[in-house]
């Protein structure tokens, strides 16, 4: 699921700049910086980059798994976990171009400022599994985000990082089947 929240968040972004602008090809791309080599990547050159930074555990209050009745026994399923994505957006455009990195990433900033909540009702193709994303910048002092470009492995670009909450894993397993419980009939007579 986190393959599909990154990319809903690069589609809609895509299309936002694509009508913005009027481009032809996809300006916004999923990927790394850099390859595992740490040599850079070769489909970022002059593009907005998405990628994730960070998966954290969200402490919401616990929610129990879901129990449906079926006849004289109940299915319960495991109980949903609740994750927060941490995903960097990265204006890697160079030499001349940095005006253009600059725009786009101010774009970005804009889309997200009036979209920040993704849910089923504002966006029909937003996979089931996940019941709404919700977008807030995260703030870096300027050690943090020295510390974070160094373990990226790259020289900093024009960035903004979110905080994407709300990230739903649902197995959907069922964990138990157990019987239901009624009041026992009573016969006067």
């Amino acid at each position: 699921m986190i393959n599909l929240a990154v990319q809903l968040l690069a589609t809609q972004l895509n299309q936002y700049l694509r009508r913005t602008y009027d481009l032809t090809e996809d300006v916004v791309v999923t990927s790394n910086l850099v390859d595992v080599d740490g040599a850079a990547a070769s489909n970022v050159n002059n593009k907005l980059v998405i990628f994730l930074t960070n998966i954290q555990k969200d402490n919401v209050p616990s929610r129990h798994g879901t129990v449906q009745e079926i006849g004289k026994r109940a299915l319960q399923s495991s109980q949903p976990q609740y994750f927060n994505l941490y995903v960097m957006m990265t204006a890697n455009f160079t030499g001349n171009n940095y005006p253009e990195a600059l725009k786009f990433l101010s774009s970005t900033v804009s889309f997200f400022q009036r979209h920040a909540l993704f849910n089923h009702q504002n966006t029909p193709e937003l996979d089931r599994r996940i019941e709404k994303l919700i977008l807030d910048v995260e703030n870096l002092s300027i050690q943090d985000l020295s510390n974070l470009w160094g373990s990226l492995g790259g020289k900093y670009l024009p960035s903004v990082l979110y905080k994407v909450r709300m990230v739903t894993f649902d197995a959907e397993e069922i964990v138990a089947r157990v019987p239901t419980v009624t009041e026992p009939k009573s016969s006067i007579g």
